[in-house]
């Protein structure tokens, strides 16, 4: 008996029905993940009419998109934006709580990509001495590299260094972020040990300060703007050297600086003043920070001929200067809204070439953003609506000189940053004081500030759990070994100002919805248009990736799939 069934299943294997069940392993060639630095949601649609059909529109009408995005966690910003889309999980977990935090053991702060134990490859120590390594999970394509036996190629690419290295993760091939200093992606040793060829000669090329050579002129006639407020309004911050922040922006004079040959007094040409002498920097806060990215991207595309050697490869491409614009000049500028057209353009550029070189329906692409932005404080009260900003500093030299008065002299606040409360645990035991009776203390005091509506010890984020809510923003943004010692919750409309009283532009960081909410749209390979109300997280898009790619999610991942896109 035991023979003829053997017989039979040995058979059935063998026979031609059996084997035309076995569908061999489907995977896109590339993947290209897209986030857009500072990008709200509505931005998708408050510039819908001025956007062409080869970008946004096209993502939308070919794609699918999730409308009810959002973070969930704080604080909102732009490391642990980038660590959390490709980890498929939040800072309490992958260990990335901000761009900057204290190291307790070591008493100062770190970078968020900060490793001295690497050098500067085609850049300067300062700009260069990158790696991921406070990154504490996998990411996504950590995980595409360890399914294909690294045959695979992984590689990051954006201006900031955080937004090339940490979606990268930590097997990538390479991580090219952009030294201002000499206007060049550059990268670390802990890639590789020098850059390849076709960097270098891309970076001969000059490219940036190409773009800086002419003016900053809005892309279509000023008057059109019409989904912007004035060019000339109190809120927005000019440019150094600028006596106002209108346009035309003369990024030539910006960007050229003083030589030993030229004094200040005398009127120059950008193509006078030596190279090495120019503000190359000045690049990030404009729109052609993205179309040098995009430059660079299509690049690698070509000469890493991503998507084309028979393996799923996998490029995650940021575009940063739409931050740095909406620093600048906040959310309802024109600048910002020129900011977005040209990026749309330079969208298309991306999606026509992945057609052309990749093949169409052959790449999947995702966007999306590392956090969205808050309306300028004085813009809203323009409006009559309720909205204020903090000082940092002064809340911190407020609370320090407070815990003076009441338990004599010493550091007690460490620091303060990503609004948490940093406290000298040594020197409260040295006092005799429990750490827990003096964040309850600390706690009662910053809620007696102006703006602060809850303030949280981390005592009651490590002994509670809470599903939803403002307590689950900050319980999911909290890493004990590098979280502060109470988390501080500004009023809805409220925003921390480092140059406080004065407010210009823009910033993000909380749990309101104008930093939560973002887009998220899948477009490509296997992806059918359609759209979804359902509430969808930052979190859910890598084991998302992980499906669509049959491989493992990252080791930390705590999203999950999102069924529409994926036709379940």
């Amino acid at each position: 008996m035991k023979k003829s069934l053997s017989f039979v299943l040995a058979a059935a294997l063998a026979s031609p029905v059996f084997a035309q069940k076995q569908k061999p392993l489907s995977r896109p060639k590339l993947v290209v993940g897209i986030v857009v630095d500072q990008m709200r949601y509505d931005y998708l649609y408050r510039y819908w009419n001025k956007y062409g059909n080869g970008g946004f529109r096209r993502l939308l009408g070919e794609g699918f998109n999730y409308s009810n995005t959002h973070y969930n966690y704080v604080p909102t910003y732009t490391g642990p934006g980038h660590a959390s889309i490709y980890t498929g999980t939040t800072p309490s977990v992958h260990g990335i709580v901000g761009n900057n935090w204290l190291v307790r053991e070591e008493g100062k702060g770190t970078y968020v990509t900060e490793d001295k134990t690497v050098q500067a490859v085609g850049g300067t120590a300062a700009a260069g001495q990158q790696s991921p390594r406070h990154m504490l999970t996998s990411t996504i394509t950590d995980e595409l590299r360890l399914a294909t036996n690294f045959q695979s190629k992984v590689i990051g690419v954006c201006i900031k260094d955080r937004g090339s290295i940490l979606p990268a993760g930590h097997a990538a091939n390479a991580a090219y972020w952009y030294d201002g200093t000499n206007g060049a992606f550059i990268s670390s040793t802990f890639y590789q040990n020098s850059l390849p060829e076709w960097v270098t000669k891309f970076n001969a090329q000059n490219r940036a300060a190409q773009y800086l050579d002419k003016p900053w002129t809005t892309l279509l006639p000023i008057a059109q703007y019409t989904e912007s407020t004035a060019d000339d309004v109190p809120w927005e911050g000019a440019f150094k050297g600028e006596a106002k922040p209108v346009f035309p922006h003369d990024l030539p004079t910006l960007s050229a600086g003083t030589s030993p040959a030229v004094t200040p007094s005398q009127p120059t040409g950008a193509e006078k003043v030596p190279a090495a002498v120019r503000n190359l920097d000045l690049i990030r806060s404009t729109p052609f920070g993205n179309s040098l990215t995009a430059d660079f991207a299509l690049e690698t595309i070509r000469a890493e001929q991503l998507g084309q050697r028979g393996e799923t490869d996998f490029l995650a491409l940021s575009f940063s200067s739409t931050d740095y614009v909406g620093h600048q000049f906040g959310v309802n500028a024109i600048e910002t809204e020129d900011t977005y057209l040209r990026l749309d353009q330079d969208l298309a550029r991306v999606l026509d070439y992945l057609d052309k070189t990749v093949g169409k329906g052959q790449a999947l692409v995702f966007l999306s953003a590392d956090h969205g932005a808050a309306h300028s404080p004085d813009f809203l009260r323009s409006q009559r609506i309720p909205a204020g900003s903090v000082g940092p500093r002064l809340m911190r030299d407020s609370l320090q000189q407070e815990l003076v008065r009441r338990h004599g002299a010493g550091k007690w606040v460490l620091s303060y940053e990503n609004q948490q409360v940093y406290l000298n645990r040594p020197l409260i035991a040295q006092k005799k004081l429990t750490l827990r009776a003096v964040q309850d203390e600390v706690a009662d005091i910053m809620i007696g500030y102006a703006g602060v509506t809850r303030a949280i010890t981390a005592d009651d984020l490590q002994k509670s759990h809470w599903e939803s809510g403002m307590l689950m923003y900050l319980e999911n943004g909290y890493f004990p070994k590098r979280s502060g010692d109470v988390m501080v919750v500004l009023e809805p409309g409220w925003l921390e100002s480092y140059q406080y009283p004065v407010n210009k532009g823009t910033t993000h960081g909380s749990s309101g919805n104008y930093d939560t909410h973002i887009p998220l749209i899948f477009w490509g390979w296997h992806v059918k248009q359609g759209r979804s109300v359902a509430p969808a997280r930052i979190v859910d898009i890598a084991p998302t990736l992980a499906q669509w790619l049959n491989i493992q999610e990252p080791d930390g991942c705590t999203g999950v799939p999102l069924p529409e896109v994926l036709g379940k």
